[in-house]
């Protein structure tokens, strides 16, 4: 207690003042480390995540720019459930002696590698065999899983209908004790043929 005249703080007022500021200091201290935990769990999970957000952005233009074919050529997709195979174009920046358009594989190899296989598909009659090659896009893949939508009637595992289905469903699924997750790449084919010149 003061007396009449003293200024300053006593020792009990001191004391709590500096236990209030140790408990802010505290909470502070833990909210930082909380900050910058969280900050690195981020990156490592978008290091992660920057192949497959790659990989679903390719398959989806990919599926998006499948060739519905002409009136007198039915669209080449074969689907199964684990594999797919169809004409398409790559991706803008992928074009080899200006062509786009390619034969593409889409299947899990024996090693658990999720590869693209392509070849180009000129429109002339080449001289010699046309460019291919094969791209490796993800390791560590158990399988796939693929689902075709037929209009108006549902999912099915198999395409080998001379029109393209509604929609293409992929859901890759990784190796036992991965901690990757990726929800299924789900894309809607081009299904207007082009006009008839």
């Amino acid at each position: 207690m003061r007396k009449r005249g003293q200024e300053g703080f006593t020792l009990l007022e001191t004391i709590v003042a500096l236990a209030v500021l140790g408990f802010l200091l505290v909470g502070l201290g833990e909210g930082v480390r909380f900050g910058l935990g969280a900050r690195a769990a981020e990156r490592t999970l978008e290091a992660k995540g920057a192949g497959l957000d790659a990989v679903d952005r390719t398959l989806r233009t990919m599926i998006a720019e499948m060739d519905p074919g002409a009136l007198n050529a039915p669209p080449t997709l074969a689907g199964a459930a684990d594999r797919m195979a169809f004409l398409t174009e790559l991706p803008e920046g992928a074009a080899i002696q200006g062509i786009r358009e390619a034969r593409v594989a889409l299947a899990v190899d024996a090693a658990h590698k999720l590869v693209l296989a392509w070849q180009l598909a000129p429109h002339a009659v080449p001289l010699r065999p046309p460019p291919q090659g094969r791209v490796v896009l993800l390791n560590d893949v158990a399988r796939l899983a693929i689902t075709y939508d037929v209009p108006g009637g549902g999912w099915v595992r198999q395409w080998n209908s001379v029109e393209l289905p509604a929609l293409v469903r992929i859901r890759i699924v990784f190796r036992q004790g991965d901690r990757r997750l990726w929800p299924d790449i789900v894309a809607a084919p081009m299904r207007d043929r082009p006009p008839v010149m």
